[in-house]
């Protein structure tokens, strides 16, 4: 039986080797479905089962004459079962194993993802409730906007991938199907039993039906859900080099002792981790369209997916599974410059509590268009002068002061109360 759960990295899941030793198994998975059917003798089952074995190197000998990589690995099996060898493929065509083997592939690919999903799940976590008090300044079209704490920014991330989870389950469980049908799907040449018995041993699912190959809806459903990681891992690589910028500088991608950032200037320290994860989620999209358009293919079956798809599930999966290792070093290594987002707060003079003094006002019996004047004049003053702020411009206001008192105005503008529900989504993601 094929080793599913102990590939020791995701690239050994592409190999020729392992994809051989997938088709064999299938193969044979296949034999013996026959002979439970009295359609093959037992005897060559147990021979078949003995004696079957590949050279990947005879394999790629062969299909340089025939051009034919089916036909090429089956002449190699031959090759070492000699007579009974007449019985494996019995009914079958290529597709039956393609499909159903690049189903385990996938399959396999995909739980070594989902572990790896995992440890960024679980970093997110610890980080969220670590820094869930930490006060930064919330920014919306990259301009200050009302108070947030960071903890607060890593649970949206965090929110974010266990929603990517259900995603990649759901993927995994639609992908993990196979086929062995015929030429067309009817079973005209294959008792419907064969195709059960060898997705019962695969840990596969066999389609509910097919035509000679397994439809790509699911494999586009499956580059769909890495695409959708992908574009969350460029989220938070996103932000992480916003705030690496020198006039913000908040956050900090880990940086090596020995690390250089620049062959020019070397004071550089560069968001290189970030950038690469931003760069890659692209691919990752790219990979989707292709597989967008593998979904419609000719009458039963053409190969214009197969070619499309030697590059993009590898590069997909092996690509996704990179990035969601760098990104758990770049989360667990990060540096937060707590005192840099005080500073970057308090720049903002107190302008972030704008809104709090218009709803005041409002509640007061000001209409919010006239509130919404007065706060923005005063809010204005700040913005062109860096030697006041909006409490003390509000506390010269006399119209603002005939309908808030100065203790009122100083209770507004207290920071607490901006940020009195912040444990709401905590205990929401069952995190507290």
């Amino acid at each position: 039986m094929i080793e599913r759960y102990t590939l020791p990295e995701i690239g050994a899941i592409w190999t020729e080797e392992n994809k051989f030793r997938i088709w064999l198994e299938i193969e044979i998975l296949a034999c013996e479905a026959q002979a439970k059917l009295g359609k093959i003798p037992q005897e060559a089952v147990t021979q078949i089962r003995e004696k079957a074995t590949f050279s990947v190197e005879r394999i790629q000998e062969i299909e340089a004459e025939v051009h034919h990589d089916v036909i090429a690995f089956l002449t190699n099996v031959a090759e070492y079962v000699g007579e009974p060898a007449r019985f494996i493929h019995y009914g079958m065509t290529s597709s039956d194993v393609l499909d159903t083997a690049l189903a385990v592939q996938l399959k396999q690919a995909g739980e070594l993802i989902a572990q790896k999903l995992e440890q960024v799940i679980s970093i997110l976590k610890a980080q969220a409730l670590k820094y869930k008090d930490t006060v930064m300044m919330g920014r919306t079209h990259g301009v200050h906007a009302e108070p947030i704490t960071f903890g607060f920014k890593l649970l949206v991330w965090y929110s974010e991938m266990l929603r990517n989870r259900e995603r990649l389950n759901r993927a995994i469980e639609t992908i993990s199907t196979g086929k062995i049908s015929g030429a067309v799907g009817t079973f005209a040449h294959m008792d419907p039993f064969v195709e059960e018995y060898v997705c019962q041993h695969l840990g596969l699912q066999p389609a509910a039906i097919s035509t000679q190959i397994l439809q790509r809806d699911r494999h586009a459903e499956y580059l769909s859900a890495l695409a959708l990681i992908g574009a969350t891992l460029e989220k938070i690589a996103l932000e992480i080099r916003h705030l690496q910028r020198t006039e913000v500088l908040e956050v900090e991608e880990p940086f090596g002792s020995r690390q250089k950032g620049s062959s020019a200037m070397p004071h550089k320290k560069n968001p290189i981790l970030s950038e690469r994860i931003c760069g890659m989620a692209r691919l990752l999209r790219g990979n989707l369209v292709t597989a967008l358009e593998n979904v419609a293919l000719w009458h039963e079956r053409d190969i214009s997916h197969s070619s499309a798809e030697r590059v993009i599930l590898p590069d997909a999966t092996i690509g996704l599974y990179y990035m969601l290792d760098k990104t758990a070093t770049l989360l667990q290594g990060m540096v937060v410059h707590e005192e840099r987002m005080k500073e970057n707060l308090e720049s903002s003079k107190g302008l972030y509590f704008s809104q709090s003094i218009l709803l005041h006002l409002v509640q007061k019996g000001v209409s919010r268009e006239d509130a919404y004047r007065m706060v923005q004049r005063n809010a204005l003053k700040v913005w062109e002068s860096s030697e006041t702020d909006l409490l003390s411009e509000l506390m010269k206001d006399e119209e603002v002061l005939s309908y808030l008192s100065k203790e009122e105005l100083q209770e507004i503008c207290n920071l607490q109360n901006r940020l009195k529900h912040i444990e709401i989504p905590f205990k929401r993601l069952h995190l507290l």
